[in-house]
């Protein structure tokens, strides 16, 4: 068998055994760009969940899940009487979204009401589980569990399923709206 024919072979093989091509691997810092993509299976100081242990932790009560889409706001070029029908989401129940809180590199403000939040998730409390979870294949998730524990918390859990994995093991969803900014965080200089 010819070189090229033995990887086709193993790469075929790899995919119809449902096999990982090649793992990705865990940086030392945060993801600074193409957020939606494959991500590690591992992150150095987090228990990595899978759906239905994400799902036992939900329905024993046992962590806040937060979760950490961006949301897009109203475009400010719309005009004041234009229709603007806000994007559904669809959440874990019981889940506080902290939209925006998942970039790698963050603004002051955004830092100070992704800190806030968990305050507030954890009632101040840094030893309280938290899950973090985006969408399947979003760095959001991963690098919001990273700064979480950065800020000192120490029961931190990532579900790099998310809600697309929730949703396809036909576990409840609602919608949800995104926990308000205290601060203007549009505000131009």
């Amino acid at each position: 068998m010819s070189r090229l024919g033995a990887i086709f072979f193993s790469l075929t093989t790899s995919l119809a055994l449902g096999a990982p091509i090649a793992s990705v691997p865990e940086p030392s810092g945060y993801r600074l760009e193409s957020y939606r993509a494959p991500t590690p299976a591992t992150l150095k100081g987090a228990k990595v969940l899978t759906t239905n242990q994400a799902h036992d932790v939900w329905e024993n009560k046992q962590a806040v899940f937060i979760d950490v889409l961006p949301h897009a706001p109203r475009p400010e070029e719309l005009p004041a009487n234009a229709l603007w029908r806000e994007p559904e989401r669809k959440d874990i129940p019981g889940s506080i979204w902290l939209p925006d809180t998942g970039y790698g590199v963050i603004a002051d403000v955004i830092l100070r009401y992704f800190q806030r939040g968990l305050v507030e998730a954890t009632e101040g409390n840094k030893n309280r589980s938290l899950v973090f979870y985006c969408q399947k294949d979003c760095w959001m998730s991963w690098n919001a569990a990273k700064r979480a524990l950065s800020l000192g918390y120490h029961d931190v859990s990532w579900y790099p399923e998310g809600s697309d994995g929730w949703a396809a093991a036909a576990y409840p969803l609602e919608t949800q709206t995104p926990k308000p900014h205290t601060e203007n965080i549009y505000r131009t200089r």
